[in-house]
């Protein structure tokens, strides 16, 4: 019988494919398109969130209410993941844009790309320009991510700090609070809101960071928000909290956005998808760390309660 947990990693891994292919696909596109995967992304973080709001009104008094709201997630995401197979499969191909891009990175000299031509019945025309061997090469991955080293190391970074807070400890170590078992919920319902706005801000080309350095700072800058959750668990009441957690959604969508966008500029098509691969992959990465680095919370937690037993039975 599958389990829960198997079903949540099969998402997982189906996740991960998803992204590093359409990422890498949209690299060779325009910026706009990276933004409005990401939006839609935390778009889904948003709604998830409001799902879990109803199906926990709906079923809190029922005796298998957390199952039944399980249930109800579970087939409600794999409709949407089978629609999305769908449109990706026979719909994306075809449509004008996503052909002149992928011609044209094919043009450059991206054998995948080509490969999704001749797939949907188009041939690349490649002049005798774009036919000279020096016109299609490319740099290696190993030379991208020399070249990007900064990128990748901010983009493992942005979810090193976010994993190691979200979920896992805003679900078991949030302080004192009157909302009962609510309370971790709008905190998370408050992070994938914010997620969906902070993936919007870049449009306004006034609000984006498009330094490098500017960039790598403010993202080790959000480290601080680690000494700040920890003291507003222990100190602090829900308002900072739920604060504290609003502001961690926002930059880690804006963050996203902005690195995603800024890192393909300058480079041919086939480097734009190699690149794109290449930065999902840190972005992995990064989630490992941070889901691996969360536990340190409920470890610090245990221990925390551990001492007082410890001097009480001196």
């Amino acid at each position: 019988m599958v389990s829960p947990l198997d079903s949540s990693g099969a998402f997982g891994v189906g996740d991960a494919h998803v992204q590093g292919g359409m990422i890498g696909d949209l690299s060779f596109m325009r910026p706009e398109f990276i933004q409005s995967f990401l939006a839609g992304m935390g778009a889904s973080g948003a709604l998830t969130s409001a799902l879990r709001l109803i199906t926990k009104a709906a079923f809190e008094n029922s005796k298998d209410g957390i199952r039944k709201g399980a249930l109800m997630f579970f087939g409600i995401s794999a409709f949407f993941e089978l629609l999305c197979v769908l449109l990706y499969a026979y719909i994306f191909p075809k449509l004008p844009i996503v052909k002149y891009y992928r011609a044209k990175a094919a043009s450059e000299g991206s054998t995948t790309v080509s490969a999704d031509l001749a797939a949907s019945g188009l041939q690349a025309q490649l002049n005798k320009d774009e036919e000279d061997p020096k016109h299609l090469e490319r740099l290696s991955n190993t030379q991208l991510l020399r070249q990007n080293i900064d990128y990748a190391f901010d983009m493992v970074m942005i979810y090193v700090l976010t994993m190691s807070i979200f979920p896992g400890f805003l679900s078991e170590d949030i302080g004192s609070h009157n909302l009962g078992s609510w309370y971790a919920l709008v905190l998370i319902s408050m992070y994938n809101v914010f997620n969906l706005i902070g993936r919007y801000i870049p449009l306004i080309k006034s609000l984006k960071i498009t330094s490098r350095k500017c960039l790598t700072l403010s993202i080790l800058s959000r480290f601080l928000l680690i000494p700040a959750f920890y003291f507003t668990a222990k100190y602090g009441d829900q308002g900072w909290m739920i604060m504290l957690t609003s502001f961690l959604g926002l930059s880690n969508g804006y963050l996203t956005v902005c690195v995603f966008t800024e890192a393909p500029k300058g480079y041919k098509g086939p480097e734009q998808n190699a690149l794109g691969n290449v930065l999902v992959l840190c972005l992995m990465i990064g989630i490992f760390a941070g889901v691996t680095l969360d536990w340190l919370w409920l470890i610090g937690r245990a221990g925390e309660l551990h001492l007082p037993r410890m001097i009480g039975s001196a």
